[in-house]
């Protein structure tokens, strides 16, 4: 095999003044500096980077098979159409899948009870594909439904996701003290770990600030803030420190701008690990990344699949153990089984065809990327300890410290002006083909209140945007 090295001899070194001579020969003699950025929280980005010194690899090697967990989401109101769905994921590539639950059937699968919740789940293998949930407040009545359908399987792999703080933080209430809610959660966890030790338990998830339009540093803190709420609850309801980080997965999101979001998803291990640590907690850092909803457009919707693929790469090269595409066609309504395909498929191209999995962190020793991972580890552990200061996660929710955050974020990206986004600004078509969706009535089903005694809590929501709506309105 050829020397790499070989290859460049005879070419003088490149140098920076080199590089800076020929960008003002581009740029009309305007110096290279016109070419800064920055993310929307005032983070620098530069034009050229030297390379990292020392940089170490913060990611080990990972399965040349499998290196992540296709994850798949369904939210089809019908519980027998949604269980068409996860057996056509499971049989169409997928590794495990994730069960919305809304009794109302306006955003998941209408389900209220251990019956409904087997309906979806009929014929699924749980000792083969893991299984998770996501019920907002109803989190442990769900967790308890899906342990009795389990108990034939002693082998089953669950992932209970409970994750109170979300809910909380998107409506702007919850029924019953927040603080009790978390409670709950823990105690029904604590419990479920005895007969599952290697489930995983809660999300912790800041995906809600980046829908919302919060930036990347306040997505950590806040996955990392309610992390450690949740591991605080565990510890309490008799798990031991260790059990207690080891049962909490991270959830970030991830989008088109691949180095922002591969620094993000490696900046959330500096930070967790960081925690964990200090609390004398030894366990890994588990991170289930799923595709941004705020990117994708409405109009001319088959451009989301390019969103979708660099989000899909900026996950798996940033070292997501697991990961949640969506389907091209989320804002305009329920995938059909096309978009679903896709959406799997896109992840078993890169898997299986471009081997992404195949080196262990292949963004280390960058400069870019080692810069701008310490960039947020440091703004996100800045913001964290914000939360910590104020209470944590719970009063800097009621306080409106997460809401303004979020706001300034969303400031700053709109004084940017514009967004450049194809098929909507840039580069609109003529006449947009709007692809297919499913249309579903929501049946709503009775359920147990999640309620719990004492005053309602409250907050500023953090309601989800998309940033092309703006532009699409005709």
């Amino acid at each position: 095999m050829t020397d790499v090295a070989s290859l460049a001899a005879g070419f003088p070194p490149a140098s920076e003044e080199a590089w800076a001579e020929l960008v003002r020969k581009t740029l009309k003699d305007r110096p290279p500096e016109t070419l800064k950025g920055a993310t929307a929280e005032g983070l620098p980005i530069e034009p050229l980077y030297r390379p990292a010194a020392d940089a170490r690899p913060l990611l080990g090697p990972r399965d040349p098979v499998r290196p992540w967990d296709v994850r798949t989401l369904t939210s089809h109101p019908d519980p027998a159409r949604a269980n068409r769905e996860v057996l056509a994921d499971l049989g169409g590539g997928a590794a495990s899948v994730i069960v919305r639950i809304d009794p109302t059937g306006e955003r998941g699968v209408a389900v209220g009870s251990g019956e409904g919740l087997a309906r979806v789940l009929e014929a699924v293998e749980l000792e083969l594909a893991p299984v998770a949930l996501e019920a907002g407040f109803l989190g442990p009545q769900a967790a308890d439904w899906l342990h009795a359908l389990a108990k034939s399987s002693p082998g089953a792999r669950l992932l209970f996701h409970l994750d109170p703080l979300s809910a909380f933080a998107e409506a702007g209430a919850s029924p019953g003290p927040v603080e009790s809610h978390v409670i709950a959660a823990a105690n029904v966890a604590a419990r479920l770990s005895q007969a599952y030790p290697k489930a995983g338990l809660f999300l912790a998830s800041g995906r809600i600030v980046h829908e919302a339009g919060g930036g990347e540093a306040g997505e950590i803190a806040f996955a990392a803030a309610a992390g450690l709420a949740y591991a605080k609850a565990l510890v309490r309801a008799g798990l031991p420190m260790d059990a207690a980080f080891g049962g909490v997965t991270l959830g970030l999101a991830v989008d088109s701008d691949v180095f922002l979001s591969l620094s993000k998803l490696r900046a959330a291990r500096l930070v967790w690990g960081q925690i964990a640590e200090a609390c004398g907690a030894r366990a890994p850092v588990r991170v289930e990344a799923r595709a941004s909803q705020r990117m994708l457009a409405a109009r001319d919707a088959w451009t989301n699949m390019l969103r979708l693929t660099a989000a899909g790469f900026a996950a798996a090269t940033g070292g997501a153990d697991a990961v949640v595409l969506g389907c091209f066609t989320d804002p305009l309504g329920l995938p059909t089984a096309f978009a679903r395909r896709q959406s799997r498929n896109t992840q078993l191209v890169l898997m299986e065809e471009a081997h992404v999995g195949r080196v262990a962190d292949p963004a280390a020793g960058s400069g870019y990327v080692e810069t701008l991972t310490e960039q947020l580890a440091r703004a996100a552990w800045h913001r964290f300890q914000a939360i910590e200061a104020a209470g944590g996660i719970v009063p800097a929710l009621a306080s409106g410290l997460i809401a303004r955050d979020v706001d300034a974020a969303r400031a700053a990206r709109e004084a940017a002006g514009k967004p450049r986004i194809v098929g909507v600004t840039a580069f609109p078509p003529d006449k947009d083909a709007p692809p297919e969706v499913e249309r579903a009535e929501p049946r709503p089903v009775e359920a147990p209140s999640p309620r719990l005694p004492g005053p309602d809590g409250a907050c500023p929501p953090l309601a989800p945007i998309r940033l092309s709506a703006p532009y699409e309105v005709a």
